[in-house]
């Protein structure tokens, strides 16, 4: 079976529906069976993020939805990595991490996890996304791109920031913040691969026919 970092390379649009679990909006669901669903209705790529979480818990988290994923889709491909902490992605043998940019952050995960990894970045500006490749990423999330309340504190990057920084780098980007159904149009014509969605997905009643509807729409504008 192909290494993560080498799927990624060899097919870049796994990053079309980028689905960032969130679990703020089980309503008596599993996360698990949250992230089966987006999975199941069209998301091609996940990524494991809660803030609050422990070391232990993140492991914990990720083996339960990982055995979820094999059970319920066991010939999906969809890459999932883990947000921001690199011990808990190396010790549940995650496809990646996803990282800030926080000093070395990317050349420490990649030391980390070793070549075949996927490590993510988030950048704002062109500066941070050649450094972020020089450094050794396979892809970079791009944002806010729209004032989101999941990440209050981050920046917003305009449409044109976004296209420079697509225009800049060989790895491909993914458009981050406030992104849903009726948002996804500001990637249209900026170079990016695909659109994480957060809410969009998880906030969703019906979390597989929400990732069938993004998935064609984020089909249409990239």
């Amino acid at each position: 079976m192909k290494a993560p970092r080498a799927y990624l390379r060899d097919n870049p649009a796994c990053l079309r529906l980028y689905a960032v679990s969130d679990n703020a909006w089980l309503h008596g669901r599993t996360l698990a069976s949250c992230c089966v669903e987006a999975v199941r209705g069209g998301a091609t790529f996940l990524q494991l993020r809660d803030k609050s979480a422990t070391n232990a818990e993140l492991i914990a988290l990720y083996r339960d939805i990982q055995a979820a994923l094999r059970e319920a889709l066991p010939d999906t491909k969809a890459p999932f990595v883990v947000n921001d902490d690199v011990q808990a992605a190396f010790a549940c043998d995650a496809d990646g991490v996803h990282v800030g940019q926080s000093d070395a952050a990317c050349a420490e995960a990649r030391r980390i996890l070793g070549p075949d990894k996927i490590v993510g970045v988030s950048v704002q500006t062109v500066e941070q996304a050649l450094a972020a490749e020089a450094a050794g990423a396979d892809y970079l999330g791009v944002g806010a791109l729209i004032a989101t309340p999941t990440k209050p504190d981050a920046v917003c990057v305009s449409k044109d920031e976004l296209a420079r920084i697509c225009a800049a780098v060989s790895i491909p980007v993914v458009g981050i913040g406030g992104l849903g159904v009726s948002t996804l149009g500001c990637l249209e014509k900026t170079g990016a691969a695909g659109a994480a969605v957060v809410s969009a997905l998880f906030a969703a009643d019906d979390i597989k026919a929400a990732a069938s509807v993004l998935k064609r729409e984020v089909e249409r504008v990239v």
